[in-house]
C-alpha cells in the first residue's frame, strides 16, 4: 500500500522533475497576512508574490503546506470527528506558477500525475470549470479525453477564486473522484453534491484577472497558477477508502489512542478517537511553530483544540493524561517530513501534559455542574445561556465544550443568552474600572481594548510581520486616518513590536504600507498591559484604520535588548548564589546599550564578590545553554522553582524562562514576559561596570553585554596603555609604578606637613599675624594664620601652643583654596571665664561662616572667606580685651 509519506514525496518529486522549486512548508502563523489567524491554504505563503509586493526567487514552485482551520471564518473544529473529511490540521499539496506557465500546462501536469504517475482510473474522475471558461473546458476535453458530460460547468463562486474584494482572481477547475454508487451523493452541481460519493481532490486556480475597487476586472500581465490538493483526501483515494480517518496516518494514531485507553476504536467510541487523533496533530504542530495555550488569540484556539480532545479522552474513560503519551506516535509518522516536530517533542509533551492535568480539574467541576443542570431536561431542550456562562466564568469551561458535551444528548445551548451574560460582565468591568481612580485620558485605551481585544504579540518568534490597523490616536483622540508629518499612536491587531514592560524598553523600527506609506516608530508602549501602542511619526504617505501595514522591528536594537534582558536573569541568580537567598529584584532597566539591576542587600559588594558574580554569569554564557520557555500557572511555576517578583500582578498563566545548567538542573528559572536570547552564547560577554547604593538596603549593579562590553573593556585597556606611557613603563607594571608614586607622594606630604608645623610653632606661618605671645588685658594670647596647612593638623598644633603658652588662649587659622578653618584653644585654668566655643564663633563670623562648636577648652569652625583671616584674629582679641 502506498503510504501518506509516499504520496507527499512523489507529488513533490513529480513537480521538481518539471522544474519546480520545492519550498518547505511555512510556519502555521502567517506573518504576511494579518487577516488570517493561521495559514489555511497552500498559497498563503506566496500571497505577496501573487500580489506583486514581493519578487519570487523562482518562476515555479511546489510545496506541502501545513494548514489549520480552527478559528475565524475558516473554522472546521465543531465538525471534526463526526464527518469523513473535516480536520483542524491538514496538508495542502500545491504547484505554483508565478507568470511562467498557465492553464494548458497546469491541466497537463495534473492529469499526468493523477492518471499516469499515480495510476488513478480516469473512469473515476470528473472535473468542473467556471461556466464562462471555454478555454479550460476545451483543454480538459483535449488533454484528458473525458466526455463532455464529465466536464461540468459551474456558475457559482465555487469555481471562481479571488484573494479578496480587490486583487488577483480568476476561474478554477476542480477535480473530483467518484468513490462509487454504494456511497450516497451526486456529482458537483447536482442536488446531492454534498454527499460523500464525489469528493474534490484537487483545485486548479487560473489567476488571470485583477479586480479593481471600482468593479472593473482587467487581465493580469502575467497570468499565474495556484493549485491545492488535500493530502489526506488523495491518500484516502489511493488507499481505497472514502474516509480520511481510514488512511495509514490516522490509523496509526487512532490505534495508539485505543491502546492507551483500552477501548474499541469503532462504534460509539469512533468520534472520540478521531477527535483525539486529529487534535493531537493540530496541537503538536501549533506548539512546534511557537503557539502556546492562552486565554486570547491563537493561544486560545490552541487551548480549545487541546481541551476538546482531552474531553473526549475523558469520555473514553482515560484515568490519566493521555495526549502527551501519543506524541511519539505522531513524530514517528510525520517527523521525517517535518523535523520541527522532533525538535519540539519535549516542549509538545510538556505542554500537553500540563494542559491536560489542569483541564481535568476544570472538567470534573464543570461536568458535575452541567450534569446537575441537565438532569431534568429532555431531548431537544436548550440549556440557558446564563448557565453556560457560569460554567465558563466560574470554572473556565469553554462554551464550545458545553455545546459539544450536550450534542451527544441532543440538547442545545442558548447562545444569545450566553453572549448577553458576557456583555453584562464586560459592562460591569468597565464600570468598576471607571471608579478605580485612573486618569480619564486612559479611558481611550479601555475603549479600544473592549472593542478590539488584546494585541497579539508575535515578536517571540518574529521581528517582522503584517498587521491590520485597528486604531489611530492623535493628541489623545481617536482618528480615522493620518498623513505625512503627523505624530500618532498606531495600534494593530497583531505586532512583532514589544511594548515596554517588566523593565524592558519598547521596540523601535519601521511601519510601511500601500501607496508609499512609511513611518518611524520611536517607541512602543503597553497600555492596560494588553495593547501594544506604536508611537510613530509618519515620514511619507498616509494610513487609515483598516489598512494592512508591514511592521519591522529594529533587529539590531532588539538583539541588544534580548541579550541585556537575559543577562539580568543570570545576574539575579549569581547574586543569590554568592550573597544569599535574601537577594530579590527591586527593579531593573533593560536598554539596548546597558542594563541596570536593583536588588535587596544591606551592604556594598566587595571586589571579590563582584568578580565571583562575573565569573559565574560568564561561565553560563560560555556554556551556551538553551533558553526554554514554558507556560504555567503562577502557583505551578513557583512550585517548580521559578522566582516571582513580590508585588507583581500575574494572570492565570505566566511565561516561565529557564536558562543555563548547574549541577544537572536549570541555573535560572524566572517568571518573565520579555524577549530573550535563544541560547546564552548569544549574550557574548557580561561586564559589571559599577555597584552602588540606591537606598537603604537596596543596591544597584550596572552592566554591559556583547559588543558594548567588549568596547568598554577595550577603552579601559587603551586608558591603561596611556597611563603606562606617561609613567614610562609597561601596562603590566603600571599598577606597581603608580603604587610607588602614591607612596612617594604620601611621604612628601608628611614631610611637608611636618615642615609647616615646625614653621607654625616657630612663629612664621606665612600670614600677617604672628605666633608670638601677646598680653590682652590680663590674658596671654597667641594667634596665627597659616596658608596651605591641612585643617586636620590644627588640633595638634593648638595643643602644642597651649603647652607653650602655659596659661592663656591660642588661635590658629588654616587657609586652603580661599577657605578658612578656625581653631581656638583655652587652657584649663581659664575655661571658667573664657569659652573656646564663644571665641571660635566670633572668628567664624568674621570669615563669613556660621556657628562653630566644640568644648570650652577646644573649639573649631570655618568660613568661605579666607582673605579675612586676620579679621578673625582681631575679633578674638576684641573679646579678650573686654
Amino acid at each position: 500500500m502506498i503510504t501518506t509519506n509516499d504520496i507527499r514525496r512523489s507529488f513533490l518529486e513529480y513537480f521538481a522533475d518539471q522544474g519546480h522549486e520545492i519550498v518547505p512548508s511555512s510556519p502555521l502563523i502567517p506573518h504576511n497576512d494579518p487577516t488570517l489567524m493561521f495559514i489555511n491554504a497552500g498559497m498563503v505563503p506566496f500571497k505577496n508574490i501573487f500580489t506583486g509586493a514581493e519578487k519570487s526567487k523562482y518562476p515555479t514552485a511546489t510545496s506541502s503546506q501545513k494548514c489549520v482551520r480552527a478559528g475565524g471564518k475558516h473554522n472546521d473544529l465543531d465538525n471534526v470527528g463526526y464527518t469523513a473529511r473535516h480536520h483542524t490540521f491538514f496538508e495542502m499539496l500545491g504547484n505554483f506558477s508565478f507568470g511562467d506557465y498557465f492553464k494548458e500546462q497546469a491541466i497537463q501536469n495534473a492529469w499526468e500525475l493523477i492518471t499516469k504517475t499515480w495510476g488513478i482510473s480516469a473512469d473515476r474522475l470528473t472535473v468542473t470549470v467556471y461556466h464562462t471558461d471555454d478555454e479550460a473546458f476545451d483543454l480538459w476535453r483535449k488533454i484528458s479525453g473525458l466526455p463532455e458530460e464529465r466536464i461540468i460547468r459551474i456558475a457559482t463562486n465555487d469555481n471562481f477564486w479571488s484573494m479578496g474584494d480587490t486583487g488577483p482572481c480568476g476561474p478554477c477547475s476542480e477535480i473530483f473522484y467518484d468513490h462509487g454508487g454504494h456511497i450516497f451523493g451526486g456529482p458537483p452541481g447536482s442536488p446531492d453534491e454534498d454527499g460523500d460519493r464525489f469528493v474534490e481532490i484537487w483545485n486548479l486556480v487560473f489567476m488571470q484577472y485583477e479586480q479593481h475597487a471600482d468593479g472593473n476586472r482587467v487581465d493580469l500581465p502575467k497570468p499565474s497558477i495556484d493549485t491545492g490538493m488535500g493530502l489526506e483526501r488523495v491518500a484516502a483515494v489511493m488507499q481505497g477508502t472514502h474516509d480520511n480517518y481510514d488512511i495509514d496516518l490516522f490509523k496509526a494514531l487512532i490505534a495508539q489512542s485505543g491502546t492507551l485507553t483500552g477501548t474499541d476504536t469503532t462504534g460509539d467510541n469512533q468520534a472520540s478517537h478521531r477527535v483525539i487523533a486529529d487534535h493531537l496533530r493540530a496541537s503538536s504542530f501549533l506548539v512546534a511553530d511557537g503557539v502556546l495555550p492562552a486565554n486570547e488569540g491563537r493561544g486560545y484556539v490552541l487551548r480549545r483544540i487541546m481541551r476538546r480532545a482531552m474531553r473526549h479522552a475523558h469520555l473514553l474513560g482515560a484515568q490519566d493524561p493521555l495526549m502527551h503519551r501519543m506524541v511519539g506516535a505522531l513524530t514517528g509518522e510525520m517527523g521525517n517530513a517535518f523535523p520541527e516536530l522532533i525538535r519540539a517533542k519535549p516542549l509538545i509533551e510538556e505542554t500537553l501534559l500540563r494542559e491536560e492535568t489542569n483541564f481535568r480539574r476544570t472538567l470534573d467541576k464543570g461536568l458535575k455542574l452541567l450534569d446537575a443542570e441537565i438532569a431534568d431536561m429532555s431531548e431537544g431542550d436548550t440549556l440557558p445561556g446564563a448557565t453556560a456562562f457560569k460554567l465558563y466564568d466560574t470554572f473556565g469551561f469553554p462554551y464550545d465544550l458545553t455545546e459539544d458535551a450536550l450534542r451527544a444528548k441532543s440538547l442545545g445551548v442558548d447562545r444569545e443568552g450566553f453572549d448577553a451574560a458576557m456583555a453584562e460582565q464586560k459592562a460591569a468591568a468597565r464600570a468598576a474600572w471607571k471608579g478605580s481612580g485612573d486618569q480619564a485620558s486612559e479611558a481611550i485605551w479601555f475603549d479600544i481594548a473592549e472593542r478590539e481585544g488584546s494585541t497579539e504579540f508575535t515578536g517571540y518568534s518574529a521581528e517582522a510581520g503584517d498587521g491590520m490597523v485597528i486604531a489611530l490616536i492623535k493628541d489623545g483622540q481617536e482618528i480615522q486616518s493620518a498623513k505625512a508629518g503627523d505624530t500618532v499612536i498606531l495600534l494593530t491587531n497583531q505586532t512583532p513590536f514589544y511594548g515596554e514592560s517588566g523593565g524592558q524598553m519598547g521596540d523601535s523600527g519601521l511601519v510601511t504600507g500601500q501607496k508609499g506609506f512609511a513611518a518611524s516608530v520611536a517607541d512602543t508602549s503597553k497600555p492596560l498591559g494588553r495593547l501594544h501602542a506604536h508611537h510613530m511619526t509618519i515620514d511619507k504617505g498616509a494610513v487609515s484604520v483598516g489598512d494592512t501595514v508591514h511592521l519591522v522591528v529594529d533587529a539590531t536594537r532588539r538583539t541588544e535588548l534580548r541579550a541585556n534582558h537575559s543577562a539580568t536573569h543570570l545576574l539575579h541568580k549569581a547574586l543569590r548564589h554568592h550573597l544569599g537567598d535574601h537577594v530579590t529584584q527591586k527593579g531593573s532597566l533593560v536598554a539596548p546599550d546597558r542594563l541596570r539591576f536593583d536588588f535587596s542587600h544591606p551592604s556594598a559588594l566587595s571586589d571579590a564578590e563582584i568578580k565571583a558574580v562575573e565569573v559565574d554569569v560568564n561561565a553560563q554564557v560560555r556554556g551556551n545553554g538553551a533558553v526554554v520557555t514554558r507556560l504555567m500557572s503562577p502557583d505551578d511555576a513557583v512550585a517548580a522553582g521559578a522566582l516571582a517578583l513580590f508585588g507583581e500582578k500575574y494572570g492565570d498563566e505566566v511565561r516561565v524562562l529557564s536558562m543555563g545548567v548547574e549541577d544537572d538542573t536549570d541555573y535560572s528559572v524566572e517568571l518573565c514576559g520579555g524577549t530573550h536570547v535563544n541560547a546564552l552564547g548569544d549574550i557574548g560577554l557580561i561586564v559589571i561596570i559599577s555597584e552602588s547604593a540606591v537606598s537603604s538596603g537596596v543596591r544597584r549593579i550596572e552592566a554591559l553585554t556583547g559588543e558594548a562590553a567588549r568596547l568598554w573593556l577595550a577603552d579601559r585597556d587603551n586608558k591603561l596603555k596611556s597611563i603606562a606611557s606617561v609613567l614610562k613603563t609597561s601596562p603590566d607594571e603600571a599598577a606597581e609604578r603608580v603604587s610607588a608614586l602614591v607612596e612617594e607622594r604620601k611621604k612628601l606630604d608628611r614631610e611637608l606637613t611636618e615642615a609647616r608645623k615646625a614653621l607654625a610653632l616657630a612663629g612664621d606661618g606665612g600670614g600677617a599675624s604672628t605666633s608670638e605671645v601677646q598680653t590682652i588685658g590680663d590674658i596671654s594670647f597667641s594667634g596665627q594664620v597659616i596658608n596651605g596647612l591641612n585643617p586636620k593638623e590644627l588640633r595638634g598644633l593648638i595643643d602644642e601652643a597651649k603647652k607653650k603658652i602655659g596659661s592663656g588662649v591660642s588661635a590658629l587659622i588654616a587657609v586652603n583654596d580661599g577657605r578658612a578653618t578656625v581653631a581656638v584653644g583655652v587652657t584649663d585654668d581659664l575655661t571658667a571665664t573664657h569659652s573656646a566655643v564663644e571665641l571660635v564663633q566670633s572668628a567664624v563670623t568674621a570669615v563669613g561662616g556660621k556657628g562653630g562648636g566644640g568644648r570650652p577648652d577646644m573649639a573649631q569652625g570655618g568660613g568661605p572667606d579666607g582673605a579675612k583671616a586676620d579679621d578673625a584674629i582681631a575679633a578674638i582679641k576684641a573679646i579678650l580685651a573686654g
